[in-house]
């Protein structure tokens, strides 16, 4: 099918999001019947609004540099489309903006909302008869896709993790004074990203507990965790997952759930710091909180090799496959069977949208502070292997994209 194409990202960044658009930037520029690539400013939104990139007036150095750019280079949203059946305004502009442009193709590059978004655009089009091919490219660090054995972004955050505990591991032994350090990783339902600090204990710099949103948290055994270790080391290195919660479901952080980003999700933080006041309050030792807040998702200088040339090969056969006529799909991952390997696949956008994959009970200790075997093994392979990044005056260079507007 001969016409235009849009591109969009959506939903909180990654090391790695940026190694899909080149995917899909190149992949849709050497296409003969793609006649235009778009890349829309800030998801959705661009596209609603009109405001359009010619990504054909880009410098070919330029967009290979995205392979290794953090963030999300075209700009991101946070918008949740209602339902076409209720209100099905934002989607005639959408329907207005393709048809002036001749789009027939739009791939979306986000999480499980976003797949939603996927998900409601490809079905008002059916509804109305216009013909454009919707791909849904995965991305989230929480890794909390269903449909996908794992996300792009989620090996280089789990990676960036993994690496920093280590590194406070070793400065916690610093001294022969007892302290107590509690590193607080993302994850708002989902635990993937605290159970990968255990991968730090394959450098001999394991954290001593682990806490996961998958297992009802309880103070007084928190407490008395944290003294047992202490008791026996005279240190002790927590990581917890920011979205912790009691056996009601109210979080641990104690945030103020009425503020929430545009998905209505809780913004949550602060745990790390809560449970320092705690673990001091009721222990009396020096206790110190260490918030790994955005720094887990742009830390493109530890990103995993793997996880880039997977995201990049998502957004190739996210193009690949719209040419040859599939819709309302997303790109899944899929774990070879024996050693580690990646193929791609295709699966309905309905399976990940709303829809969150948490770790698997088995895979958490039964005191439900610290992850199994089976989990490390798991996400050890997305870890693997170090980029070579091109620097300039010792710094990253990163893409610097001229986002000429149409």
């Amino acid at each position: 099918m001969t016409g235009s194409c849009v591109f969009a990202q959506s939903g909180g960044p990654t090391a790695v999001i940026n190694s899909s658009a080149y995917g899909v930037i190149k992949t849709a520029l050497d296409a003969g019947c793609i006649t235009r690539v778009y890349g829309a400013a800030n998801g959705i939104i661009g596209v609603l609004g009109g405001k359009l990139y010619d990504m054909a007036a880009e410098d070919p150095y330029e967009l290979s540099l995205l392979a290794h750019t953090p963030s999300s280079e075209l700009g991101s949203c946070r918008y949740k489309l209602k339902p076409y059946e209720q209100d099905d305004r934002d989607y005639i502009k959408i329907l207005d903006v393709f048809k002036r442009r001749d789009v027939r193709y739009f791939f979306y590059n986000g999480g499980n909302d976003s797949m939603d978004t996927c998900a409601k655009i490809s079905r008002y089009f059916n509804s109305v008869g216009y013909e454009c091919r919707v791909i849904g490219i995965p991305k989230t660090i929480d890794n909390d896709l269903c449909g996908t054995d794992h996300s792009p972004g989620y090996g280089s955050a789990a990676k960036y993790i993994a690496t920093s505990v280590a590194e406070v591991y070793k400065d916690n032994y610093v001294y022969d004074t007892g302290s107590v350090t509690i590193v607080e990783t993302m994850g708002r339902h989902a635990g993937w990203l605290a159970g990968s600090a255990a991968l730090a204990e394959l450098s001999g710099a394991a954290p001593d507990l682990i806490y996961l949103p998958e297992v009802a948290f309880d103070m007084d055994r928190f407490i008395y965790d944290v003294k047992s270790v202490y008791n026996d080391r005279q240190k002790c290195l927590v990581a917890v997952s920011e979205g912790i919660c009691y056996s009601d479901g109210s979080f641990v952080s104690e945030a103020d759930v009425s503020a929430t980003d545009g998905f209505k999700h809780a913004q949550l933080g602060g745990l790390a710091a809560v449970l320092s006041g705690i673990v001091k309050q009721r222990i009396g030792i020096k206790v110190r909180g260490i918030e790994l807040s955005l720094l887990q998702r742009c830390g493109a200088h530890l990103a995993s090799k793997t996880d880039v040339e997977e995201a990049f090969g998502a957004g190739v056969f996210a193009v690949e496959r719209a040419l040859d006529g599939a819709s309302g799909k997303m790109v899944s991952l899929r774990r070879a069977p024996g050693r580690y390997g990646c193929e791609f696949a295709l699966e309905p956008l309905e399976t990940a949208a709303n829809n969150e994959k948490k770790v698997p009970r088995e895979w958490i200790n039964a005191d439900g502070n610290y992850v199994t075997r089976e989990f490390l093994d798991y996400a050890l392979p997305l870890i693997q292997g170090e980029c070579a990044r091109v620097t300039e005056n010792g710094l990253p260079r990163f893409a610097r994209l001229k986002k000429v507007l149409v």
